[in-house]
């Protein structure tokens, strides 16, 4: 796997961000992916200064999430955002269960929405994509998948692929990435824990830790366009500790 990233997210209980950015760099990262609370509501000489410090530890940004709501309302300071940091890549990370769709119309409705709202940012020459969770692989009353019916909707869209979410979501990640791996543009490479073990950390796992198979997940990706392998965990205990073993995990693969 090239270009190894990590998923800022991972590290929101670990404040504050520089000394985050330090650990990231030593560890031996060179890209980060930002997520929504951590600029979405910063004026912009503090997304310059925040931009400044990543620059001092060697680290960039090329992809980023962004809720809906913002992407739709504020397209333009989204693009000053990604400006700044130089994001090239931006993925539409979630829907609440509150507003989720029941049906398959529904869902292919929610992909027509992405894909409108993509408009000003494939027009500015960005990426865009859906990362999807667990949900998406749940059947439809009818026996279909909401993940086709976003993708139905949005012909245009990417993928970020969130493979331990797939898992998590009782589907076969190589069926799915057989089916999509076209689409696929960036990777979240995250890990389940052995059934019963790291309770405290949501059932998680430091990648290579865990029971995802990695070395074969690793050998499908390879056939599709993956830019970036960005490594995430919802909820550590250890920020180092899930660095550094993620890394190691992963130049082994």
């Amino acid at each position: 796997m090239q270009n190894v990233s990590f998923q800022l997210y991972s590290a929101r209980n670990f404040q504050p961000f520089p000394e985050v950015f330090k650990i990231i760099s030593e560890a031996g990262y060179k890209e980060v992916e930002g997520y929504g609370a951590l600029y979405a509501s910063l004026d912009d000489a503090t997304v310059k200064a925040v931009r400044a410090d990543l620059d001092r530890n060697g680290l960039s940004m090329p992809t980023a999430h962004f809720g809906l709501d913002m992407l739709e309302a504020e397209p333009e300071r989204v693009l000053e955002i990604a400006r700044t940091f130089g994001i090239k890549a931006i993925y539409c990370p979630y829907i609440l269960p509150e507003h989720r769709p029941s049906n398959a119309a529904g869902w292919k409705g929610f992909g027509e929405r992405l894909q409108a709202a993509s408009s000003p940012y494939r027009k500015a020459g960005l990426t865009f994509g859906w990362h999807n969770h667990d949900f998406e692989f749940f059947a439809l009353p009818d026996g279909t998948y909401p993940l086709d019916h976003i993708f139905a909707g949005g012909p245009d869209l990417s993928w970020e692929a969130d493979i331990a979410w797939i898992i998590r979501g009782g589907a076969d990640p190589f069926a799915w990435i057989q089916k999509y791996g076209s689409r696929i543009t960036a990777v979240h490479v995250k890990d389940i824990a052995p059934k019963g073990e790291n309770a405290d950390e949501d059932g998680w796992a430091d990648v290579g830790h865990g029971v995802a198979p990695w070395p074969d997940l690793a050998k499908a990706l390879s056939g599709s366009p993956v830019a970036h392998y960005i490594v995430e965990h919802d909820n550590p205990k250890d920020l180092k500790r899930l660095a550094t073993r993620s890394i190691a995990s992963i130049k082994a693969f």
